[in-house]
């Protein structure tokens, strides 16, 4: 009778699976279409700055064929949405920006009034029905993560990060502590700080503009720093724990993805295809930072200036051919752009999956798309902050072009809506929503192998929240490619996601390393030889052998990976290894890339530390603070180095110590912006005024570029030189800010001169 009863309930299980299989094949495969719209891409010439319903604005909207989307939520349910977490069991957190660019001088942005709001749909229809203020009297909060039954929120002007929680179940936090705080002051402009807390495969958690990586242990927090400082705002990653920033002010629509940041910053321009920044929208897009000179002759924006809010598509409810492909907003053009990735020899590439169209477009002027996430469900969601002003006020001041459009076309007045949209496949439905708080920890185990990314990321961060070592042996039976508690043999994405969890739950040992440095997939592997680090600092000899089999892997990732993670060793046998490895592979450009990063980074250490060493300790932070600055916002535009951009955007720094020579020149720059030619040099665009954040950040910045940058040619200055002539003082910053105080518009370079000129001959 029981052998009857399990003949038939595997029947039962292998016809659900195969059905299932059926389901996922016939899926149409849209990327294969000759014409995947039902109708050409055009562009409206006189589009209404009135708001619309959502009703009224989804008409507006070009989709593929059989794509739609759906309303999830709207004002007055929220008001100026800006980022999503849905804790494990669905219940979704709005990050609320309620005080942005409330009116074209920003007036009020600086007060704590903005809110999370804590949305739930309690009869599964995809539409949120129950609405509570999980949190108010926040200051812009940018940055959120749950994290077991406990929501961590990051606010504006703050590095400080708490945690909340609601004790008794009425949607309103009531107990708050901190996870990690710091003594230092966030800078001031609001599109220049962070946003992210992503937790990652690999157990980081990880964040733009700071070049640092959180820890999540024991409740709190814990810091580490890298290399570079990456992106600004959005953050993602995909099944292989690549990380993706993207950087809005270059136009560069993704960036960091080809290795971990944990190594330094890696990135090729022909990462992209042909033409990749270019940006079709279906809407004359005159309100642009760069003003006429950046619209086509059909008024619409020719390249990206506000890419944002990123995501690696990894649901299981839309068709085959979007999963793993890169979502990626772009709120000024008013379009949602989807890129294929792809991998060769090593090389992460994208491309637009559609010829000079966009994925998703609409011809409303006040859809404004800034973050978009893979939903529990399997869907797509797309946070529209539905606005007329999207730009910070620092690029409209009056007398701008900028600003001149915000009045004429009355853009300043939408405030306050909102928009949550969920994209959807014609005949799939969304899947049911999950249960991870509530169920045990064997169950979150078999979640690893579920088809929808958002699950098993989840699972995983649930299961080392809970650090229940209970589910060891069955993760190690899984990471080894055993069937363990899962109905099926784990995939090659599951035996990834069970060797992180044993990581997290500090469960990971030699021998399961040992067994997948063997192993015939070779992602495992890479993850292995990424896994084996710990071992790696402490050169362990047993570990370095078995990597030196591996010099000759067949794997370009592999290989990458064994350079990379070897360069924690100081062993000569992990020198000899890598340089192996490079020497047999001269002509991979991953590879050589990756010497050049790591030998690049070593080379900064060194010479900043030797200059540094000439400073007193205050200056030395200085120099530090304006390092890391410049790193996650001036390096967008002038080089990682200071060597300028390909697409010549700003000048290269690198240096030029007479360009920064004086002073005086410099502050003004920072406060008050630069246009038009520098030396002779033409660039198209704007050096927009920094005059808002404080006179410390502006000469911390400064005194980096000027000393690390800008004396490049001259290594070894004595300490009274640096101090007479290169350091740049907050009372000089602020002696310079009360002279120009009356200024609105940007210098140019001419009037710098003429006026250094007209100061030389005073002197006389």
């Amino acid at each position: 009778m029981k052998r009857n009863f399990w003949i038939a309930a595997s029947s039962l299980l292998i016809s659900v699976l195969c059905l299932s299989a059926a389901r996922y094949s016939d899926r149409i495969n849209d990327n294969s279409q000759e014409d995947p719209f039902e109708t050409p891409r055009t562009v409206s010439q006189t589009p209404s700055t009135v708001p619309l319903s959502p009703q009224e604005s989804m008409k507006t909207f070009r989709l593929p064929k059989g794509y739609h989307l759906e309303l999830v939520a709207s004002e007055p349910m929220i008001s100026e949405p800006v980022a999503l977490a849905w804790d494990g069991n669905a219940r979704l957190y709005v990050a609320q920006m309620e005080t942005y660019m409330q009116t074209v001088l920003a007036t009020g942005q600086s007060q704590p009034r903005s809110r999370i709001i804590l949305l739930e749909d309690t009869n599964g229809d995809g539409k949120m029905d129950k609405r509570s203020v999980f949190i108010d009297h926040l200051l812009m909060p940018r940055a959120i993560l749950t994290v077991g039954h406990e929501l961590l929120v990051n606010e504006t002007d703050s590095y400080d990060i708490y945690a909340y929680r609601d004790t008794n179940g009425d949607g309103k936090a009531d107990k708050k502590r901190p996870v990690f705080q710091s003594k230092r002051k966030a800078f001031g402009n609001v599109e220049h700080q962070r946003s992210g807390l992503d937790w990652n495969l690999d157990n980081w958690v990880y964040e733009t503009i700071d070049p640092i990586r959180y820890r999540y242990k024991n409740g709190v927090l814990k810091a580490d720093t890298l290399p570079n400082a990456a992106g600004q705002w959005g953050l993602t990653h995909d099944d292989y724990g690549r990380v993706f920033f993207s950087r809005a002010a270059a136009g560069i629509a993704a960036s960091g993805f080809q290795i971990n940041p944990a190594y330094g910053q890696l990135d090729f321009p022909d990462a992209f295809e042909e033409g990749f920044n270019h940006v079709w929208s279906a809407i004359k897009t005159p309100d642009v930072n760069g003003g006429p000179k950046t619209l086509r002759p059909d008024s619409t924006m020719a390249d990206f200036t506000s890419i944002c809010g990123q995501s690696v598509f990894r649901g299981d409810r839309l068709t085959n051919s979007i999963f793993g492909d890169y979502i990626v907003a772009e709120p000024v053009a008013r379009v949602i752009r989807r890129a294929n990735i792809q991998n060769k020899d090593g090389k992460v590439l994208l491309s637009n999956v559609y010829h000079q169209d966009e994925f998703i477009s609409s011809s409303d002027m006040n859809f404004r798309p800034i973050n978009t996430y893979t939903g529990p469900d399997g869907c797509l969601y797309i946070v529209d902050m539905y606005r007329g002003i999207i730009q910070e006020s620092t690029w409209a001041q009056p007398g701008s072009y900028l600003y001149d459009q915000i009045m004429t076309k009355r853009l300043d007045k939408n405030v306050q809506r909102g928009r949550i949209y969920r994209l959807v496949y014609d005949g799939l439905k969304p899947g049911p929503a999950p249960s991870l708080l509530s169920d045990p920890t064997r169950k979150l185990i078999t979640y690893l192998a579920h088809p929808n990314g958002w699950w098993r990321d989840n699972a995983q961060k649930e299961i080392i929240v809970r650090n229940d070592k209970s589910v060891v042996a069955l993760l190690k039976q899984i990471a080894l490619g055993e069937k363990g508690p899962l109905a099926a043999q784990p995939t090659t994405i599951t035996r990834m996601h069970a060797l992180w969890t044993l990581e997290g739950l500090d469960a990971i040992d030699k021998p399961i390393i040992l067994a997948t440095l063997n192993d015939p997939v070779q992602e495992v592997r890479k993850t292995a030889v990424w896994l084996s680090e710990p071992w790696l600092k402490k050169n362990d000899s047993q570990l370095l052998d078995k990597l030196e089999s591996l010099k000759n892997d067949e794997s370009y990732d592999v290989l990458s990976q064994l350079v990379l993670s070897l360069s924690y060793s100081k062993a000569d046998q992990a020198k000899a290894i890598v340089q192996s490895v490079l020497t047999g592979h001269a002509d991979n450009t991953v590879l050589t890339g990756i010497e050049r990063t790591l030998k690049k980074a070593e080379e900064t250490r060194k010479i900043g530390s030797s200059r540094l060493a000439a400073l007193n300790p205050a200056d030395r932070q200085l120099v530090r603070e304006g390092a890391q600055i410049f790193t996650a916002l001036c390096a967008t535009c002038h080089g990682s180095q200071g060597q300028g951009t390909p697409t010549k955007i700003a000048p290269h720094l690198a240096g030029k110590f007479k360009l920064l020579e004086n002073r005086d020149e410099v502050i003004k720059i920072l406060l008050q912006g630069l246009t038009g030619p520098v030396e002779g040099v033409t660039y198209h665009e704007l050096m927009p005024p920094m005059g808002t954040n404080s006179d410390e950040w502006i000469a911390s910045v400064l005194t980096y570029v000027r000393l690390e940058l800008g004396m490049q040619s001259f290594p070894e200055m004595s300490s009274g030189y640096m101090n007479n002539f290169v350091l740049v003082k907050p009372e000089q910053v602020k002696k310079i800010r009360e002279q120009t105080a009356n200024r609105t518009k940007p210098w140019t370079w001419d009037e710098l001169i003429k006026e250094r000129d007209l100061l030389r001959q005073s002197r006389k």
